[in-house]
């Protein structure tokens, strides 16, 4: 904060606002947040989105796990106290992406509806689009392709999503993916149609 006299203003009353940014870019900034459990698909279908949304002349940009808890975040856990900071981190990079007129496609389990929420009033609302990517445990149990599910089954991982903590779906998602009997590539189509004429400018 600057204090000049009597008027006290905040260095963001100086930056260029959204809306110029978002005309430059020529889109609407948003930010997909991508829930479902591990091993559900969100980071499969959000880079298929990532992909069209490029061809279409969109930019955008992924948050997960990977980029996430290997810089920003490496140093939390997964105890609740954790997941709660992970989250409200993410939110708070997620705006800043938003206020730069860039579409965040987040893909993060956030397995409660509270953690979920914390992260929709950093964002706000009207620019927070869940998307529930709804595959059963059994099914993400099946591709296990980082053999998470097997450790937490024996115990060697403490409170992992669907075996030794809970998820809660979402009560009203922007859109909800049933992946059983379609590609990752349909998933995507499935989002796209709901995302496109909300950031087209």
């Amino acid at each position: 904060m600057k204090n000049e006299g009597n008027n006290i203003f905040s260095v963001f009353d100086e930056i260029i606002p959204r809306k110029e940014k978002e005309e430059k870019l020529n889109q609407r900034s948003k930010v997909v947040w991508m829930t479902g459990l591990s091993g559900s698909g969100k980071t499969t279908i959000a880079k298929i989105i990532e992909r069209k949304l490029q061809e279409k002349g969109f930019l955008s940009q992924i948050l997960d796990g990977d980029n996430i808890r290997a810089g920003i975040n490496s140093n939390l856990g997964f105890s609740e106290e954790d997941r709660k900071e992970n989250i409200r981190r993410i939110a708070e990079v997620s705006k800043l992406f938003l206020n730069c007129g860039i579409i965040t496609i987040n893909c993060f389990v956030s397995p409660t509806i509270e953690i979920r929420e914390l992260a929709k009033v950093i964002v706000g609302e009207e620019d927070f689009l869940e998307v529930f990517i709804d595959t059963p445990l059994e099914e993400c149990e099946k591709r296990d392709t980082k053999g998470l599910y097997k450790k937490a089954r024996k115990g060697l991982i403490s409170d992992f999503t669907g075996i030794s903590s809970p998820f809660e779906n979402p009560v009203n998602p922007f859109i909800k993916i049933n992946t059983i009997g379609i590609t990752a590539e349909e998933s995507a189509e499935q989002v796209l149609k709901r995302l496109l004429p909300i950031i087209q400018y």
